[in-house]
């Protein structure tokens, strides 16, 4: 069996009073726009061979990485920018790019006192304090700066229960033989354009690897900044749980408010063993541009998980409020017997923005199971695209997916497409597929405002109704910030 449909919704009814009272959130300062004023090096603009080689020499990698880094940029020089998305932009100039722009350093960075004190006021803004005094308790935390990692807490009181997590720069040197068995099965370089891109130049990113019958001893987080203003963030994740093993993994990530757009092209890969399981969370806040749709981040990322073995399981959390352009797709390959994949997202969109994001599934063993709740918000003059596959294989008998994908609009201007595939190869799969589109309009603001309750508070109300499903399966540490920022990315839309 194989279905697909589109279905697109154009709020023109709202009465114009609702609109009219729109604005002031839209207007709101973006609270992490701010430059930080550090010593940096940068290698010139421009990709070709020369500039995957300079980067490979600067990280002072092996032989392997870099044959792996040049073959992938060999498949790239064959490959052309996708246009098939409903992002309308203008082409990447690839040559207009720095590559690599990295904080200068001490020779020996033996401790963060060392580290330019500029470095470590900037993550304290963002939220995530580095030093010793001042860390998070629970959260292990790898900050990104541009092309570099800066520091990972926790990582000596983590080894202590066998968990690597570093940078994938330092496991590159470090754990050699994990690192080639693993980077590039999920997503290998020729799986698409931007993924062997990536592949080629790839700067910094975390490595985590959770050994045999280990339940990781505290969240595990990865903090992204863009500071340069020429320079494109292509950062590589690798999360590897091992046989009957548990890690829960955070991902954040801002940049400042710059005129211009910005490349972030990124590659998550999850590996699941045996009876394994992780719990992958990400708020994605990047700068997304002004009012006008002026500047702003593309985000274009390549996130897949692999359930290996028998009985594992991966769970994709995401909350998207930012980027001028997004287009990522987190996905599941269920390939052992009994295993679950989970996909809950939030996609706000406001402006300008554009999105077009959703998820696979794609069941191979028996008895898989599969979750997708899709819950897309559109203001302004913006447009928010989910476009998802559900694909059940002939060997996988009794394999279940349900998905539910809803679009709320705000506004007489915004845009909402909804584009799911099912294809069914297996007669007792079972697959259920709900969607909806809606509007708040005055009348149920005048519901609200009956009982006392003023029009932003009424709108935070709905929103909060609306994305609960996936705000529960937010880690606390994202959960209690949740409603703050929706109310901060939503304030004013309506009301």
């Amino acid at each position: 069996m194989r279905a697909s449909g589109s279905a697109t919704e154009r709020n023109s009814s709202v009465p114009t009073q609702v609109e009219a009272r729109s604005g002031n959130l839209l207007k709101r300062e973006y609270k992490y726009g701010f430059v930080s004023d550090f010593e940096s090096f940068s290698i010139p603009k421009g990709l070709s061979e020369a500039t995957v080689r300079r980067i490979s020499e600067l990280k002072a990698e092996p032989a392997w990485m870099l044959d792996f880094r040049l073959a992938a940029y060999r498949r790239f020089l064959t490959m052309v920018q996708p246009t098939w998305s409903d992002n309308v932009y203008e082409p990447v100039d690839l040559q207009s790019i720095c590559y690599y722009s990295a904080p200068k350093t001490k020779p020996k960075l033996n401790s963060l006192d060392e580290v330019d004190p500029e470095l470590l006021n900037t993550f304290d803004r963002l939220g995530i304090p580095l030093s010793e005094q001042k860390r998070l308790a629970n959260v292990a935390v790898d900050a990104v700066i541009d092309s570099t990692s800066i520091a990972t807490t926790h990582r000596e009181e983590l080894m202590k229960k066998g968990v690597i997590f570093c940078s994938i720069s330092e496991a590159i040197r470090e754990y050699p033989d994990l690192v080639k068995r693993y980077l590039g099965s999920v997503v290998p370089p020729a799986d698409n354009y931007y993924a062997a891109l990536n592949s080629a130049v790839f700067s910094d990113g975390s490595f985590c690897y959770v050994p045999k019958d280990t339940v990781c001893p505290m969240e595990i987080s990865t903090y992204f900044r863009i500071n340069d203003k020429e320079t494109g963030q292509f950062e590589r994740t690798l999360i590897v749980a091992d046989e009957r093993s548990t890690v829960s993994y955070l991902e954040g990530c801002t940049a400042p408010a710059y005129d211009s757009n910005q490349l972030h092209a990124a590659v998550v890969e999850l590996v699941c063993e045996e009876q394994a399981e992780i719990k992958y969370s990400t708020v994605q806040n990047w700068y997304s541009g002004d009012e006008e749709g002026k500047g702003g981040i593309y985000n274009f990322v390549t996130k897949r998980g692999r359930c290996k073995g028998r009985g594992s399981k991966i769970s994709w959390t995401q909350v998207e409020t930012g980027s001028a352009i997004t287009w990522k797709y987190p996905s599941v390959e269920l390939l052992g017997d009994d295993t679950v994949g989970e996909f809950y997202s939030v996609a706000l969109t406001k402006d300008y923005q554009q999105a077009d994001t959703g998820t696979k599934m794609i069941h191979k063993g028996k008895n898989s199971r599969s979750r997708i709740i899709s819950k897309g918000i559109s203001a302004g003059k913006s447009r928010n695209c989910y476009r998802g596959l559900v694909q059940i294989n002939s060997g996988a008998e009794n394999a279940y997916n349900s998905s539910q994908c809803d679009s709320l609009l705000i506004g007489d201007n915004a845009a909402a497409n909804t584009y799911p595939t099912i294809q069914v190869g297996c007669i007792s799969a079972r697959v259920e597929h709900e969607a909806s589109t809606s509007k708040i309009g005055e009348d149920q603001l005048f519901y609200f405002q009956q009982r006392g309750i003023d029009h932003e508070k009424a709108v935070a109300a709905m929103i909060g109704g609306f994305c609960r499903a996936v705000f529960e399966n937010l880690p606390y540490e994202f959960a209690h910030e949740m409603d703050a920022l929706m109310n901060l990315k939503l304030e004013g839309s309506v009301g």
